[in-house]
């Protein structure tokens, strides 16, 4: 699982939209599962499973009913459709509630139903676009178990965020993005000793020059320096720790 992690207007729905097709990108170049998203959208998108913010279920439908039309969209046909809408029922934790039209749901039950929808044809891929947001704690928590049961069996999950405890339980890499562009990447680990260690900013006259002052700083500390923001900031964590001033504090 990635985590995209980043405020609001950070650009993580717009990379989610252009990585399922839903939007064709201004420039440069995507791929998911080996194919180009703009040259193989179709191929993509046979590859994929997608739950936006919004759960996108039909109320006027029982939970049942949304799956098995999702499984006839994608041409199961009406006994598969109708075998698998059980299954992901039963793996959600709906089963009790299948019957039931989806207006009565409360909102935990909406967005796993629509997290189950977009695994009707078992995609490889899945991405999640803030899934959790507005649930409460007991729904949040029921949900990231279905997505870790999910990894765990294989398939690959990228998911936007803005809970930073969110991203450090389900990840196993986070990029950090702002204003589209990714301004730290690691493991939630390497992320969180980069923060919460010390660091050496360095400020550039010339941006030209932040490679070599990165290559320049790697013996200082324990991973490499990183040059961010075009090349003007060199960012590091240190292997020490400051002297304890004269009352035993860290400066």
């Amino acid at each position: 699982m990635l985590g995209l992690l980043g405020p609001n207007g950070a650009g993580k729905t717009t990379a989610v939209r252009i990585l399922t097709t839903l939007l064709k990108p201004d420039g440069g170049s995507a791929r998911v599962a080996g194919l180009d998203v703009t040259r193989e959208p179709a191929r993509v998108r046979e590859q994929i499973g997608l739950a936006g913010q919004y759960a996108a279920v039909d109320e006027n439908l029982s939970g049942a009913e949304n799956l098995e039309m999702v499984g006839r969209l994608y041409h199961l046909g009406r006994r598969a459709s109708r075998q698998r809408a059980a299954e992901l029922l039963e793996d959600f934790g709906l089963a009790d509630a299948g019957r039931r039209l989806v207006r009565t749901y409360s909102g935990g039950m909406r967005r796993r139903l629509d997290l189950a929808a977009a695994l009707v044809a078992r995609p490889p891929i899945l991405f999640l676009d803030e899934p959790t947001t507005g649930l409460d704690l007991r729904s949040r928590i029921t949900l990231w178990e279905a997505l870790e049961a999910l990894v765990t069996r294989g398939t690959t999950v990228l998911l936007t965020t803005q809970y930073l405890g969110e991203a450090d339980r389900l990840a196993h890499r986070i990029a950090v993005v702002d204003h589209g562009i990714v301004i730290a990447e690691g493991t939630p680990d390497e992320l969180k000793r980069r923060v919460g260690g010390d660091r050496l900013e360095i400020h550039l006259a010339d941006g030209a020059g932040a490679g070599a002052a990165a290559e320049a700083l790697r013996a200082l500390g324990d991973g490499a320096p990183a040059a961010v923001t075009d090349g003007v900031d060199v960012f590091l964590e240190l292997t020490g720790r400051a002297p304890a001033d004269e009352e035993g504090e860290d400066t």
